[in-house]
């Protein structure tokens, strides 16, 4: 790889690595354009699309994001969000589940969803979007149901599990799978003009707690539905959480939940 380093230090423009660059070393070396991205950053430079990150994430956190590999359970309203914006911060696996397809009621809200992608899997949705936005990322879909049977499979070797399903028995499955495999969960819900987002480590039972009363399906959202506003706010709380994580960075919503009210523009904090 030195030979690969000296190639890109020599083109480099100001220790940034433009997308064409990084194309064409990938072709010179034979190689995917996450491997060379990986040395690039290895090398302390960075890729041009990274550096706008660059006062709040050094080259060496840039690098640990790219060696991540996070699952996000749920591609539609919240999922979709979450999946793109961890394309485009740089984490460098995902897994996508989500057994539907998309439906005309789907195009307010879900950010994945379009007129000529009706009755496509949400997954390979996903698998072409972020192929277009950050080809360094690596999207593994699986269009199947979560549940605790599969679970484990589906999110072996993560480093970080995204709850973005729509209803609370899966979720409540997807934190004892969770807890089982040693891994952190960040939980957020949406319904109407209000959402919430909490994480809970490996060994805490905080979804259950939340969710001690639940007697129904879907929950609240399917009285309230959702506008295009709401699982956007809620899933960029949702990645700003898996960033700090993954990078051991700042505070994080453990054993409390941040309830947002956008119809008051209101946001609290709630013990747990």
């Amino acid at each position: 790889m030195a030979s690969l380093q000296t190639f890109l230090k020599e083109k480099a423009v100001g220790g940034l690595v433009s997308w064409q660059l990084q194309q064409s070393a990938a072709e010179k070396f034979q190689l995917t354009v996450a491997e060379v991205e990986i040395v690039i950053l290895q090398a302390e430079l960075l890729p041009a699309r990274y550096q706008r990150n660059q006062q709040m994430i050094s080259t060496a956190q840039q690098l640990k994001l790219l060696q991540s590999h996070v699952a996000v359970v749920g591609c539609g309203g919240l999922g979709g969000y979450i999946i793109e914006e961890l394309a485009r911060l740089g984490v460098g696996q995902i897994v996508a589940i989500d057994p539907d397809v998309f439906e005309e009621h789907n195009l307010n809200r879900q950010l994945l969803s379009s007129i000529e992608l009706l009755g496509t899997s949400k997954t390979d949705a996903a698998v072409q979007r972020i192929a277009e936005i950050n080809p360094a990322v690596r999207v593994r879909p699986i269009n199947v149901a979560f549940g605790k049977e599969n679970g484990r499979d589906m999110l072996k070797d993560v480093d970080l599990v995204i709850d973005a399903v729509d209803n609370v028995p899966t979720r409540l499955e997807l934190a004892e799978v969770s807890c089982q495999l040693n891994v952190p969960l960040v939980h957020g819900a949406i319904a109407g003009w209000y959402g919430q987002v909490l994480t809970v480590y490996p060994g805490e039972d905080t979804l259950q707690k939340l969710y001690a009363k639940w007697t129904d399906g879907k929950g609240i959202e399917a009285k309230l539905g959702n506008p295009s506003f709401t699982p956007a706010v809620a899933a960029s709380l949702q990645v700003a959480e898996a960033c700090k994580l993954l990078l051991g960075l700042g505070g994080t919503l453990r054993k409390r939940m941040l309830s947002v009210n956008l119809l008051d523009m209101q946001f609290d904090e709630i013990p747990l």
